[in-house]
């Protein structure tokens, strides 16, 4: 967890440059750019009243929009200078977009916010070369989900917390029987299952190194589940990538990797008890990067001291809680994750011992600006070594040519 000790030494170098000095005379109304469906838009306009609870002289204007619309247009905003105070942003997305957010440690410094309260790994997650962008409301590994009643059925013990790769490729094999795959592959099972397995896709120097030794067995073995072993179905293009999810909801493949986020939707959508286990491990010890989201307050807000007053509440005790009874977020404050666990995961086998096991192996998720341009490429070649048409090495030498 070296990056997150670097982050935990920057914010305790950090000094204090006169936090305060908008004075807030009179009500102010923010403005919050948040993704989510229309259904979704009850329960962040709770936490935004919230805010006003707390604050009187502070409103909260939430602006809802779906998720890859809000990607499409934040760009945009950003450029006609439109951003709203509050911008929320994803770990994995922050490379692209630190430049549009306010770096928090000095707020944070003069708080009563204790980073200790979060989980290690998404406050690093939400910082850049030492510093912090956006408080974290949630956070969670990639893990393994599985049909209980598939592996009752099939004679198999349910999955161990340091389960081998082999473990669970011949746990896949048993499983795929009778029109039913064993695994159903999903694009980011190729970064975040190299990892699991030992392997790193970065080199020293923070840029991508995909054609070493390492990840390229690692991203091998992933691919020959389905292109050799053929104990997985092919998503056929970036449009399919995702496919899994229902796969696994109608019973045609026993186990895919998601993340907590997934939880409440997939328990809706199925018949059959759900279980989660952590990803395979490799000959060494178990490692698993992680991901979440939280909120940042704009480079061109004219309220930033508003709004790091509305960040601590948004991101407060009394809203992970609501967030997390909800099965909205696993959340990212560590005393409150029990909200989830009790509510949303009640029904799940192994939730609570599964993440608590993961967060304790967790390892730095190295991004850079490229990142989403990486992913774009990982859905669009993985396929061709899924089907055969090349070979795992020759797809990630194309993917590492196309990376400026």
């Amino acid at each position: 967890m070296k990056r997150s000790l670097i982050f935990a030494a920057a914010l305790a170098a950090s000094s204090l440059p006169g936090i305060g000095a908008q004075a807030q005379d009179a009500p102010v109304t923010l403005t919050w750019q948040m993704w989510g469906q229309p259904n979704d838009a009850e329960l962040w306009q709770q936490l935004a009243d919230l805010v006003n609870k707390q604050y009187p002289d502070i409103k909260v204007n939430l602006q809802l929009s779906g998720w890859t619309d809000y990607w499409t247009r934040l760009p945009v905003l950003a450029a006609s200078g439109q951003v709203a105070d509050i911008v929320s942003m994803q770990s994995m997305r922050l490379p692209n977009f630190s430049s549009i957010l306010t770096p928090l440690d000095d707020y944070v410094k003069g708080s009563d916010v204790k980073v200790a309260d979060f989980e290690t790994s998404i406050m690093s997650g939400l910082s850049q070369d030492g510093k912090l962008y956006a408080l974290p409301y949630d956070v969670g590994p990639w893990m393994v989900f599985y049909n209980r009643d598939k592996f009752a059925a099939a004679g198999l013990k349910e999955p161990a917390k340091d389960w081998t790769f082999d473990d669970f490729k011949a746990d896949a094999k048993a499983l795929t029987k009778n029109g039913t795959y064993g695994y159903g592959t999903q694009a980011f099972d190729f970064i975040a299952g190299p990892v699991a397995l030992g392997a790193d896709y970065f080199n020293a120097d923070n840029e991508f190194d995909l054609t070493n030794a390492g990840f390229v067995d690692a991203f091998s073995k992933y691919v020959d589940l389905t292109a050799k072993d053929k104990l997985s179905p092919v998503f056929a293009s970036a449009a399919d990538a995702s496919a899994a999810s229902g796969r696994f909801a109608s019973g045609n493949v026993a186990m895919y990797i998601d993340g907590p986020w997934s939880l409440i939707t997939g328990q809706a959508n199925v018949n059959f008890k759900i279980g989660i286990a952590p990803l395979p491990r490799g000959t060494g010890p178990s490692r698993f990067i992680t991901a979440g989201s939280g909120w940042g307050i704009s480079a061109s807000s004219q309220h930033k001291d508003a709004a790091f007053k509305a960040l601590q509440v948004l991101t407060g005790p009394k809203a992970a809680e609501i967030l997390g009874a909800a099965g909205r977020a696993l959340p990212a404050r560590l005393a409150q994750q029990t909200a989830w666990y009790d509510g949303a995961a009640k029904n799940v086998s192994g939730t609570r011992d599964t993440l608590q096991y993961m967060f304790a192996h967790t390892t730095p998720f190295r991004i850079n600006e490229k990142w989403n341009q990486f992913e774009n490429l990982v859905m669009q070649y993985v396929p061709l070594a899924l089907t055969g048409d090349s070979k795992p090495e020759g797809v990630l030498s194309d993917i590492q040519s196309q990376l400026p």
